[in-house]
């Protein structure tokens, strides 16, 4: 018997991957069907693939050419399976011609030509258009730009600034550049606000109004009430409203949760969580000072993103110190924030004036998890134990710190009508009850 494998990501499973998995099935008497898994698309550069995995997988099922499907997860797999399997024939679309020569020391390799016409990314582009616009006047949103043009189906519609100069060429070039927020809004399916938070709320609230998506940087509020209220009209309006947190989108930081939630290092007693960075101020400028991002609110949401995420948001009480640049005690240079919860302890340091080590440590039973600075853009992460023998050092591939899977999965919940399943709307409640402890002063010494 005649065995031959090929691979693919066969997602929105069109007539092009059914035409070329008839011809592999005709090399043979056995076709194997290998479908990647979502993480290692995403090393591949498949930022937006649309489908779930088994979504993949049942769609490759139901055409009754494959004899047997098995799941790719790792670079390299390809020779692991021609030998386990017994494979005499790997073949794959004549776009990869070249590519995969190396197998023939293995078995025979064949490059078919692929059905013109019609492909994945076409289908994509076509059934995912989003014009998105940007907001404010942060150079951020420089990346912001650069990132989505990895993300097919995103196109910037334009951009609502005082301060062009902030932005690159490529923002330039938008076909709008307004100060008019509503002129915006009317040019856009949706906008990403990277403004200053004490207008996220407004701005949100405008959008959703207008039946326009949104994503935004955190925290969207600075309230609960405030928060709760722009999720029941995202709702009400049928719109996806997003907390911009990349952190959450990163590989490695999710395997970092799962991994704790699965028992790797026993029962959490302890996350302590460190984010700053240096800043000069011109306490003179107080208006300039006031319109600013503070520690809290620049540092704050990331920080907490761990801590929430691990150990919930039944947090008992908390203690709040910190320290103030101005006189209004508005603008905190330094903060830490300490939580109990009934059978543990977590604590933020954030600085935005102040600086320390990056770094995420979360402390139980059997082990502790050490994250190196900057832990929020890591692509590495190690489980540490008692006896260093049973050390464990784990290597994730992080593209654009996260930002262009953000993009991508925005665009997914837009096309889905659901909301994001990295940041959910507990978190978010969780975070602008923090950001209110904090204006409120309640339970803060200030140093």
């Amino acid at each position: 018997m005649k065995k031959v494998i090929t691979y693919g990501t066969y997602d929105l499973l069109h007539y092009g991957h059914i035409h070329l998995l008839e011809r592999a099935k005709a090399l043979g008497d056995y076709l194997v069907v290998g479908i990647t898994a979502d993480d290692f698309d995403k090393t591949r550069g498949k930022i937006n693939v649309q489908q779930t995995l088994n979504e993949r997988i049942e769609g490759v099922r139901t055409t009754g050419i494959a004899d047997e499907i098995i799941i790719e997860e790792y670079e390299g797999q390809k020779i692991d399976d021609i030998r386990r399997l017994g494979i005499d024939i790997f073949t794959v679309g004549s776009d990869w011609v070249g590519l995969f020569d190396y197998l023939n020391e293995y078995c025979e390799v064949i490059y078919l030509n692929r059905t013109e016409g019609i492909s994945s990314s076409e289908l994509r582009e076509k059934k995912c258009a989003l014009t998105i616009g940007l907001v404010g006047n942060s150079s951020y949103l420089n990346k912001v730009a650069a990132e989505s043009l990895y993300v097919n189906g995103i196109q910037l519609s334009g951009i609502c600034c005082t301060l062009e100069q902030n932005f690159s060429e490529q923002i330039k070039n938008l076909p709008l550049k307004t100060d008019s927020y509503d002129s915006l809004l009317e040019a856009s399916d949706a906008v990403y606000i990277h403004s200053v938070p004490k207008k996220h709320y407004s701005q949100i609230k405008r959008a959703l109004l207008s039946g326009k998506h949104v994503i935004c940087e955190s925290p969207i509020s600075l309230s609960v009430a405030e928060c709760q209220e722009l999720y029941d009209l995202a709702k009400e309006k049928h719109c996806i409203l997003v907390e911009a947190l990349r952190t959450a989108y990163a590989t490695a930081f999710n395997r970092l949760i799962l991994l704790i939630k699965g028992g790797k290092i026993g029962k959490v007693v302890s996350v302590d969580v460190v984010c700053t960075s240096l800043k000069e101020f011109d306490t003179i400028d107080k208006n300039r000072l006031l319109n600013s991002w503070n520690s809290i609110t620049s540092w704050g949401p990331t920080a907490l993103l761990p801590i929430f995420q691990i150990l919930g948001n039944k947090y008992c009480g908390l203690q709040i110190t910190s320290h103030f640049v101005d006189e209004a005690r508005e603008y905190d240079a330094f903060t830490q924030i300490v939580f109990n919860y009934p059978s543990a302890i977590a604590s933020i340091k954030v600085g935005n004036g102040v600086k320390s080590e990056g770094e995420l440590i979360v402390s139980g039973t059997k082990g502790y998890v050490y994250v190196p600075a900057p832990w929020w853009k890591t692509d590495y992460f190690e489980i540490r134990y008692e006896n260093p023998n049973e050390n464990k050092k784990y290597f994730y591939q992080l593209d654009g710190e996260g930002l262009r899977y953000m993009i991508a999965d925005f665009a997914k919940s837009v096309e889905r009508g659901r909301e994001s399943l990295y940041i959910d709307r507990q978190t978010s409640l969780a975070i602008a009850a923090v950001m209110e402890k904090f204006s409120s002063k309640d339970n803060m010494l200030i140093i």
